[in-house]
């Protein structure tokens, strides 16, 4: 291995050995793969910037709340309030409900305290809310802030390299929570690494719903199907252009492959299953339904099922990319649109971009998508972590098609 001059001065380095295609690995030393660690300059998210942001005709972007941090999760309250996560500050803010000018009525507000909390589920008057290893829930109070927490869980795995746990209610009334794997790609030790668990709201009935996924921050259920659909991120280390990000359809029982199976088929031959062949556990995995960019990073995920954008986006998904930091040129940085007909998936394309733009010659961030959600009046909200700050998209192009 050997360490080259980086390409981008600004960024944090470039990692490099002789390359061949990842897709020709067959055995450990017969292949090697070229990996770039490309970190860009962040931005400040000026008026200027925001306006050059790139959506459909007939949409409008936004700012809507800012200084909130590293805004991670969002969930949005019956008042039209939203509740918001930050896992490095250990917080959950309340963002107050919007006024008659479409902006929040009052400064956000921390609510709770708590190291590492991060997934958040709000229904009939309850919050629910996760660390790594623990799940917790709290009754809402008329002013918005929440009452005494109660203890379901407190015996999950470990988090190791993946600490961005995630919760949500399915339509059956569990509670479905995702989580990561601890490492890149290894043999886990405990069965509910790499998993969609699900329990019922009270943390009872703790049960493994679906195997073999590496880190599924973002998943929602399809409004007219009812179907669990995830973005699942893929491996490193494999080069610019593998492992592809999975977009899964999530079902009771399935296992998705990892750590043996990559993407749409990639066997990972530096790993042997503990029984039977790589042959027979391609065989028993559910390939993605479809993928997308290597190392975008797909985080949180969101149906629309509301009748402010124009029709055709009923029962179409957005997913937040993140971006990249290893892979040149870098990936994600943007909404993408997963959109469906009659119920099926249909294609994968991006819709909200211009967040990666080109400084100096070098590419730099405004924002690093996170936050994904549907506020009341139909528009959606997307969290970035980056500066802080909740946009706005809504649809203000006239008559409807």
């Amino acid at each position: 291995m050997r360490f080259l001059r980086p390409l981008f001065p600004a960024f944090a380095g470039l990692l490099a050995v002789p390359a061949l295609p990842a897709q020709e690995m067959k055995i450990p030393g017969e292949a090697s793969v070229e990996a770039h660690v490309v970190k860009p300059a962040p931005l400040l998210a000026t008026d200027d910037r925001v306006r050059a942001l790139k959506l459909p005709s007939g949409f409008t972007i936004s700012k809507y709340a800012e200084g909130l941090g590293k805004p991670r999760v969002i969930v949005v309250a019956p008042d039209g309030a939203l509740y918001v996560s930050d896992r490095d500050a250990g917080t959950i803010q309340r963002v107050p409900p919007p006024g008659k000018d479409g902006k929040p009525t009052g400064p956000a507000k921390i609510i709770l305290k708590k190291n590492d909390v991060h997934g958040l589920a709000l229904r009939d008057g309850t919050l629910w809310y996760m660390t790594i290893r623990e799940v917790f829930s709290a009754p809402v109070k008329p002013d918005g802030t929440i009452g005494p927490e109660k203890k379901l869980l407190g015996d999950l795995p470990d988090a190791g390299q993946h600490p961005n746990r995630t919760i949500a209610f399915g339509p059956d009334g569990w509670l479905y929570v995702s989580v990561g794997s601890t490492c890149n790609e290894c043999d886990e030790r405990n069965p509910e690494s790499a998993t969609m668990l699900r329990v019922k709201p009270d943390g009872s009935g703790k049960e493994i719903f679906a195997t073999g996924l590496r880190n599924t921050v973002g998943f929602d259920w399809h409004p007219q199907t009812k179907a669990l659909y995830g973005w699942d991120n893929g491996v490193d280390w494999l080069g610019d252009d593998a492992q592809r990000e999975e977009w899964n359809l999530i079902e009771r029982g399935q296992k998705y492959g990892w750590p043996l199976i990559f993407g749409d088929g990639q066997k990972n031959y530096y790993r042997e299953p503990a029984t039977g062949t790589l042959d027979d556990w391609d065989k028993a995995s559910r390939h993605p339904v479809a993928t997308y960019t290597a190392h975008a990073a797909g985080l949180q995920v969101a149906f629309y099922n509301a009748a402010q954008f124009p029709a055709e986006y009923r029962g179409d998904a957005f997913a937040t990319m993140h971006g990249s930091w290893n892979r040149r040129p870098p990936s994600g940085y943007e909404i993408v649109r997963v959109r469906f007909e009659n119920g099926q998936f249909k294609a994968i394309e991006p819709w909200l971009t211009g967040f990666l733009v080109e400084e100096g010659g070098q590419p730099a961030p405004l924002a690093r998508p996170m936050g994904l959600a549907g506020a009341k009046d139909g528009s959606l909200l997307m969290g970035e972590d980056q500066n802080g700050v909740i946009y706005r998209i809504s649809w203000s192009g006239g008559a409807k098609p």
